[in-house]
């Protein structure tokens, strides 16, 4: 059921993710966001990372999320191909990323992210839940 899809948006890129529940909606995002900097087809499962983020409001919490995951991507050259979000209220989440380091023998990169950012930013529960996000590269 969930997925996600690019958001065409001047000078930068937007993803819009789905799931059944907010939490796959996340998942989907950060998904969405590794698959735009990186080539995911040979991205193992390798190493497993705990992350929890916290916020003000769900708004706050996906642009933290993703900017967590940006961090961890940036200082420690991880990249990840699946999420486990195991808890989530309006202003915490936590979940299991799983991935590998970058190896640039087997690893292509493909586009930089700055940021997530607040722009057009729309987090909305349902079956199916929905997020946007614009990324600022």
């Amino acid at each position: 059921m969930g997925g996600f899809e690019f958001i065409d948006h001047t000078a930068d890129v937007g993803i819009a993710a789905t799931g059944k529940d907010l939490k796959e909606a996340f998942a989907q995002a950060a998904r969405g966001l590794f698959d735009f900097m990186a080539d995911m087809s040979n991205v193992r499962e390798a190493e497993v990372c705990d992350v929890a983020v916290s916020a003000s409001d769900r708004d706050a919490l996906l642009v933290a999320w993703l900017n967590e995951l940006l961090f961890l991507c940036e200082v420690e050259n991880r990249y990840f191909s699946r999420f486990e979000i195991y808890e989530m209220e309006d202003t915490e989440l936590k979940a299991r990323c799983y991935g590998e380091r970058f190896d640039p023998g087997r690893h292509r990169l493909k586009s930089g992210v700055k940021s997530a950012t607040y722009h057009m930013l729309r987090v909305e529960e349902g079956n199916p839940a929905r997020v946007q996000v614009i990324l600022d590269v």
